[in-house]
């Protein structure tokens, strides 16, 4: 690398180790004091939630995207290349006890996740085509700030749809072309690059509800086939699945194993790669956890919470497992997906590489789909302008096509710095705006008590500043109001 990526990627890493981690750390566990570790004493109704039928307007028509498809939209652009090679790079750098810090993280940081999610719902605002909110909006109408909102809305442009993506097209065609043995400077990436584009404009130029739709198919099946693929590896060394749950745990307290007696190091890049993974605390979930119809905000944020286990505890332990089972000598190993692929590979054969090549573009392709709708919902925020909506979505497509033609090194350092940077605009306002969390989920626990299906009208929040929807009962859930007899 040149003298300035050493010195941004130092930056970077400095950024993460004295500021960024710590503060996450310390947050989350606020956040799991305050809503009484929600994202562990709730966990059946997360699950109930998912499967919530969805309020309708006056015609009979869905109001928003459901739960569910909330859901597999911010699941789209969480369970990305974060899950194969930036699981790969933790463990090269921080050996397997990264992979413990990495499930700690996601653990407590679902609170965070409750927490930023229910405040997206609380703050959301009607648009054209249902619903939309995230961290800019609660920041304008929460902490009253509109220039905060907008410095947040103008960093997660650049940082999610454009850096990130290009991040995500990059690992698409590495993964290609190596499995098919091309070569990276011929023709073959140019015609991967052309068809990610092509296939990017066709699905965002047709708005987010075919987002929402392709997405709620296209998470599951990717899930299943990854699962899969993890089973016939782990299957394959049943001998070595002990060994390594014993080395996940005493590396995570000993650091021996890759970062040279470093636990501090092995935390922090614990933290950080399951930071990029399940995105808790970034502010980018909250943008899909927005765009929901359901009838109370803690609904949402309980759906958005089983978002990040799902994501660490299932996609990011698949790839972990195929790893360490696989290669348990991690001296010398390559960072990020050749890694994984040593492991696939080594495994089953080479046909393995064509299908893991196959898993990279749907979960990296998902995440392009995800990353682009939070893009999405931030121009919104910024103007109204339809062109200028159509200049994003071309140069999003423009940029997955570059992506596919770039070097990774730096983009994943920029990446990282970003991502940093949206981290520490976004939790201190969670911390701010966490009283109304707790005054919803007392709200949201007291009506299950009482055996109903949990509703919140404003009124009920009458100091959590300017709250556009949920004006009553009747308009929250799409129920007309009960006729009553006077005599």
């Amino acid at each position: 690398m040149s003298t300035v990526d050493v010195w941004v990627a130092t930056a970077v890493d400095d950024l993460w180790t004295w500021v960024a981690a710590p503060i996450v750390l310390v947050m989350g566990l606020y956040f799991t004091v305050r809503t009484g570790l929600v994202q562990v004493r709730l966990l059946p109704r997360m699950v109930r939630s998912l499967t919530d039928a969805t309020p309708v307007d006056a015609q009979g028509r869905p109001q928003s995207l459901s739960a569910f498809q909330a859901f597999t939209l911010s699941a789209a652009s969480r369970v990305g290349i974060g899950n194969i090679a930036g699981v790969g790079t933790a463990i090269a750098i921080g050996g397997p006890g990264a992979v413990f810090w990495m499930w700690m993280m996601a653990l407590i940081n679902g609170a965070t996740s409750f927490v930023e999610a229910t405040l997206a719902q609380l703050y959301k605002r009607r648009s054209r085509d249902g619903f939309v909110g995230g961290p800019a909006y609660y920041m304008e109408r929460g902490v009253g700030s509109r220039a905060l909102g907008m410095v947040y809305a103008a960093v997660l442009i650049v940082s999610v749809p454009f850096v990130v993506n290009s991040l995500q097209a990059y690992t698409i065609s590495e993964t290609v072309t190596g499995a098919f043995g091309a070569d990276p400077n011929g023709p073959v990436p140019w015609v991967i690059a052309v068809f990610i584009a092509l296939s990017t404009g066709l699905v965002v130029f047709g708005g987010v509800r075919r987002i929402a739709h392709f997405t709620a198919s296209l998470v599951p099946s990717m899930a299943v086939l990854y699962l899969t693929l993890g089973i016939l590896i782990v299957g394959s060394h049943l001998d070595q699945v002990v060994p390594v749950f014993e080395a996940i745990l005493t590396d995570a307290f000993t650091g021996n194993s890759v970062a040279g007696g470093a636990v501090g190091s092995v935390f922090v890049v614990g933290v950080q790669r399951g930071m990029f993974s399940n995105e808790a605390g970034l502010g980018t979930a909250p943008n899909a956890a927005a765009s929901a119809a359901t009838t109370h905000p803690v609904k949402q944020g309980l759906v958005q919470t089983l978002g990040v286990y799902f994501d660490t505890f299932i996609v990011c332990s698949i790839t972990a497992f195929i790893i360490l089972v696989a290669v348990p000598d991690l001296s010398g190993a390559s960072r990020g997906i050749e890694l994984t692929e040593t492991a696939v590979m080594g495994t089953l054969g080479a046909w393995a590489g064509y299908l893991l090549a196959l898993i990279v573009f749907l979960l990296a392709f998902s995440t392009i789909l995800g990353s682009y709708y939070y893009g999405e919902a931030n121009i919104s925020y910024l103007t109204s302008s339809r062109a200028v909506m159509r200049v994003f979505r071309i140069g999003v497509v423009a940029c997955v096509g570059w992506g596919c033609l770039a070097q990774a090194n730096v983009v994943w350092t920029l990446s990282d710095g970003a991502l940093a940077v949206m981290a520490l605009i976004n939790i201190p306002v969670l911390g701010v705006l966490s009283r109304h969390v707790v005054a919803l989920l007392r709200n949201y626990s007291a009506q299950v008590r009482a055996g109903q299906d949990p509703v919140f009208v404003r009124d009920t929040l009458p100091n959590a500043g300017r709250i556009d929807v949920w004006e009553s009962e009747e308009t929250v859930t799409g129920r007309p109001p009960p006729h009553t007899n006077e005599g």
